[in-house]
């Protein structure tokens, strides 16, 4: 009809509508994989007490139940002058030993292009980030100089700043203050300055959520890539205890444990040993990490963060966050508490904070096991004590080295249980003697919990990495290998060939995934050999 308005077509509005609906779903069913993709561990490297030498060391001291404690050195500070057994003398320590790095200041400066007069105002912790961080890059496979320009982050936790005062002390007066101590012990310049090095584009982020801050760093990493901020991460954290004022704080609040030991779970826990150590992961996409045909030592395949909030103490553990963040990892990993086998805790070893944490396991996880399945429960510090900052990434690099080798390292330090722990339901065990942990038909899955003073919980759920068979076939065996090393010096050069021996000699990596790696994963020196194989 002339002058009318023709009526709508109302099959078409419905299919295109219906075609938008569908668009949409798609588009929420991206952004929550997003949000829950699994990321994958491509290499990492760590300094521990007793275990300085990466992580063969390390597998070797919780393999055999090792003690990282060792007697508080001389030529940190006068021990005689600062002890006392008395917790009620100020300013006095009432602890002989801790898990303490042998060569804490030791630093090749000319390796980073770092003058001497800079590297002397250099806290060690940055120092140990750069070279721990660098092992771990050159573990994924990737020579550091192919980062330049990539869009790689870097996310550390560091709470210890006793560089800082000792430098104070150590000067003679202003005129001895130099530009370098702004940037060497500045803490957001321990990332930044690995972002500088390797010329790295992706955010670069310091924090200090006390003893939870390497995982926190870890989480953050996590949410980088799945966010597409990143292709690639570094992530971890560094704690060094260089002067006494630490040790004498936490004396004076009688938080460590007399003989420096952490006896978690046991009836005479009375607070913790400190340690040092240093860790650093690097973080991947599992999607692309698969694609790229990367070495995976494991998978995260969630994690949470939460807070306390207004607890019995500004410093008590609370056990109704420690559940909660619990059940927001599970959440986020989509996975149950049957789905996993062991759980690497963060476990202290004090009177309060283990019954509590071993509560919050039990309504989580316990529910789910039985004595026919139990959770095993375990924690690093029972070998090397608690190294604050770098605790967390400590407890993963455990847990990655379990998964390795299909075994739990024993629990060290448990001779009676705490009697306000009860473990007569059969569902939690702790394993006190080397437990094989192989392969199922279901994925081998731990819970890894770590909990900051500061009232800040985090934890995470690994998986182990994907079979052989689920990865891109590998490319053919070639009739020859060359294998290439190189240093920046002759001495540094002959101890490298010394260690290529020394892995050559075990039989344990192909010929052909050694060469590969030694050849396109590595920067390239002055001093350089050759051998054909």
């Amino acid at each position: 009809m002339s002058g009318t308005q023709q009526a709508p077509d109302y099959k078409k509005l419905l299919a295109h509508g219906l075609k938008e609906l569908h668009s949409l779903r798609a588009q929420l069913a991206q952004l929550q994989g997003r949000q829950t993709a699994p990321i994958a561990i491509i290499g990492w490297d760590g300094r521990f007490p007793k275990a300085e030498q990466g992580p063969a060391s390390f597998w070797q001291l919780l393999h055999g139940a090792g003690d990282g404690r060792t007697e508080l050195p001389a030529g940190r500070w006068d021990g005689d002058a600062f002890y006392d057994p008395d917790p009620t003398q100020p300013g006095k320590i009432y602890v002989t030993h801790a898990g303490l790095l042998a060569e804490p200041y030791h630093f090749d400066a000319p390796f980073f292009g770092i003058s001497e007069r800079e590297a002397e105002q250099l806290d060690p912790q940055q120092r140990l980030l750069l070279e721990v961080s660098w092992g771990a890059i050159e573990r994924a496979g990737y020579a550091p100089a192919s980062l330049m320009g990539s869009r790689t982050g870097v996310f550390m936790g560091m709470m210890t700043h006793d560089y800082e005062g000792m430098l104070i002390r150590l000067r003679e007066g202003v005129s001895a203050i130099s530009g370098y101590e702004g940037s060497g012990t500045s803490p957001s310049i321990a990332a930044g300055r690995l972002s500088y090095l390797l010329g790295l584009t992706g955010p670069s982020v310091m924090l200090n959520t006390a003893c939870s801050s390497s995982l926190v760093a870890l989480h953050l990493a996590c949410q980088s890539l799945r966010l597409g901020e990143v292709d690639l991460a570094l992530a971890g954290g560094v704690s060094l205890a260089l002067s006494p004022v630490n040790f004498i704080v936490q004396c004076k609040a009688q938080m460590l444990s007399p003989d420096g030991r952490c006896k978690t779970f046991d009836s005479s826990a009375d607070g913790y040993g400190r340690a040092e150590g240093c860790g650093v992961v690097v973080v991947k996409r599992l999607a692309d990490a698969l694609r790229d045909g990367d070495l995976i030592h494991g998978v995260i395949r969630g994690s949470a963060v939460n807070q306390d909030g207004h607890s019995q103490g500004l410093t008590a553990p609370n056990g109704p966050a420690q559940r909660a963040v619990i059940e927001a990892a599970l959440a986020n990993a989509q996975l149950t508490a049957a789905d996993i086998s062991y759980l690497e805790a963060h476990g202290t070893g004090t009177p309060l904070g283990d019954p509590i944490e071993l509560g919050a396991i039990y309504a989580t996880y316990g529910r789910a096991h039985g004595p026919d399945n139990p959770l095993r429960v375990g924690s690093v510090k029972s070998n090397i004590g608690h190294a604050e900052a770098a605790a967390g990434v400590a407890g993963l690099a455990k847990l990655l080295l379990a998964l390795e080798h299909a075994t739990l390292p024993a629990h060290r330090n448990l001779e009676q249980l705490n009697p306000a722990i009860d473990l007569s339901h059969g569902a939690i065990q702790i394993p006190q003697t080397a437990t094989p942990w192989p392969r199922g038909e279901q994925p081998r899955r731990a819970g890894l919990s770590s909990f900051g003073f500061s009232g800040t919980n985090v934890h995470v759920i690994v998986e182990e990495a994907p079979l052989a068979s689920e990865r891109p076939p590998l490319a053919q065996e070639r009739p020859g290998h060359l294998l290439a090393l190189s240093a920046k010096s002759r001495p540094a050069l002959l101890e490298l060939v010394g260690r290529y021996r020394e892995r050559l000699a075990q039989g344990e990596e192909p010929l052909a995934d050694l060469c590969y790696t030694a050849n396109i994963g590595r920067n390239h020196f002055r001093w350089r050999t050759a051998q054909q194989a």
